[in-house]
């Protein structure tokens, strides 16, 4: 598998790009392609290891060492139909997905793991440049029809799974364009819309209709769903936005970074002008929330051209390595600077708000603060301790919560009279099916805020599970009880 001993010949290449300084003059994706030498060679670095735990980081199974190998020998279509056959969409987890498959690579036990999600995107990009990519219509149809609520990842898997089985899937998406967060959520300069248009046109080709600006409840009853189609699949992601409960939480400049990304992202498509109250020029921004969203913010704000960006970030600063709680192969929570931070930003650790402060005309002029400590408990959860004589004010413009998501919006499962569990999202059991044996629901919606690369998996499996409820057995990939699957 690879070449031999290439891992010790050969080092980890780092994906090459633009200087932040020029880059943030513009939203388009700021990486540099390697050529195709340089790729084959981060192909050699995989080892026969044996074990390749690389399957079991990845929540697609992916085979890994497989497409490694076939990108080694320059095999390259061979590659693409290796990397297809468990994951629908590798231009999305190729760059957006934070690869806990490399942190479950063994070579990560002693040198920089191998390069996968850098392999991945590529390949998927030579599969378009040479047209490899094209529409796979189904050759029978079954006669059974399916409807996916949600064109987020997970809702764009289950229909080419279910349309590929035979079924007549139509989409529906309440906004005005297909990809759910994956359009409305992701900064164009981490993956412009470009790379999600393709694929939905080899979608449409394939036979999936989308129907757009519909609401269901609104536009289209529940209840006119389950007539009109033998199965449902709920998809709506998880979009009740966490909100920050603190004194002056209404004053304006106050804003949810999924309100600030979204605006930002339809005046960047050119869906409309910018509204004041969403602009970070020359203001004082700072974001709340050390996650994902809170660095697409600061990417975003350094583009607006903002007069400082701070991070806070409630827990304390992560060390550089792995920790003794945190053993190879499982994910390590140690610290990760973001390409956004890489273009300008400061950040605070251990910090808690506890106060917007108003200027006297209802707008925010700064932020109140703490710092905290986590008091270690045996038995029990860590608690917030705040640090006496540590308040201190921060001059703000525009603070933005980036704090996450408290599950799916309650109206859509009340429609069809389906439970929540104990976190507030939808109960379908192992087999993705709700109590309403033609109802099935996959996403975040289903196990909480999660991963794109978990989106596209539940969405698959779902998939499997309809084609199974429509047809009796099914044919469509599923992953086994261990998580992966069998190699090709």
């Amino acid at each position: 598998m690879g070449k031999l001993r290439g891992f010790k010949e050969i080092e980890k290449l780092v994906e090459p790009v633009i200087d932040p300084k020029k880059r943030i003059q513009n939203y388009n994706e700021f990486t540099l392609a390697p050529d195709d030498t340089q790729l084959q060679d981060q192909g050699a670095r995989c080892m026969d290891c044996g074990v390749p735990f690389c399957h079991s980081g990845c929540p697609l199974g992916n085979l890994i060492p497989d497409f490694n190998d076939a990108v080694y020998k320059n095999e390259w279509e061979k590659a693409l139909h290796i990397l297809h056959s468990t994951n629908n969409f590798p231009e999305f987890t190729g760059r957006l997905c934070p690869a806990p498959c490399e942190e479950a690579c063994v070579l990560g036990i002693i040198n920089p793991p191998v390069s996968i999600e850098l392999i991945e995107k590529y390949i998927v990009e030579r599969g378009f440049k040479e047209g490899w990519i094209k529409a796979q219509p189904p050759s029978h149809r079954t006669g059974k029809t399916v409807a996916v609520v949600g064109s987020g990842p997970a809702g764009l898997a289950a229909a080419q799974q279910l349309n590929r089985a035979g079924h007549t899937v139509t989409v529906f998406e309440r906004d005005n364009k297909a990809g759910g967060l994956l359009r409305y959520g992701i900064p164009d300069f981490k993956m412009e819309k470009k790379v999600i248009d393709r694929r939905l046109q080899v979608l449409e080709a394939e036979g999936i209709t989308f129907k757009y600006n519909v609401d269901i409840g609104k536009t289209i009853s529940a209840e006119q769903l389950e007539t009109d189609f033998d199965a449902v699949v709920l998809c709506t992601g998880a979009t009740i936005k966490r909100e920050l409960p603190i004194p002056g939480a209404d004053l304006e400049g106050v804003v949810q970074a999924m309100d600030f990304l979204p605006h930002n992202n339809k005046a960047v498509d050119g869906q409309h002008e910018r509204d004041p109250k969403y602009l970070a020029k020359d203001r004082n921004v700072i974001v709340i929330g050390g996650g994902d969203t809170g660095s697409d913010c600061i990417g975003t704000s350094n583009r607006h051209g903002a007069k400082s960006v701070t991070n806070f970030e409630i827990m304390p600063k992560p060390q550089e390595g792995r920790s003794e709680e945190n053993p190879w192969p499982y994910w390590p929570f140690k610290l990760k600077t973001s390409s956004s931070h890489k273009e300008g930003s400061h950040r605070e650790w251990s910090i808690l708000t506890k106060e917007f402060i108003n200027d006297g005309k209802g707008h925010i002029k700064a932020l109140k603060t703490v710092e905290v400590m986590w008091k270690k408990v045996p038995g029990e959860r860590p608690k917030l301790v705040e640090r006496e004589g540590s308040e201190k004010e921060w001059p703000c413009d525009l603070a933005l919560l980036a704090l996450g998501f408290n599950g799916p919006e309650k109206s859509l499962p009340e429609q069809f009279g389906l439970s929540l569990d104990q976190r507030g999202n939808i109960i379908g059991k192992n087999s993705y099916q709700t109590e309403k044996l033609h109802v099935f629901t996959a996403g975040d919606c289903r196990r909480g805020q999660s991963l794109i690369v978990w989106a596209i998996s539940e969405g698959r499996e779902a998939a499997h599970q309809v084609d199974t409820y429509l047809m009796g057995t099914s044919s469509l990939p599923q992953k086994n009880k261990a998580g992966d699957l069998a190699a090709v």
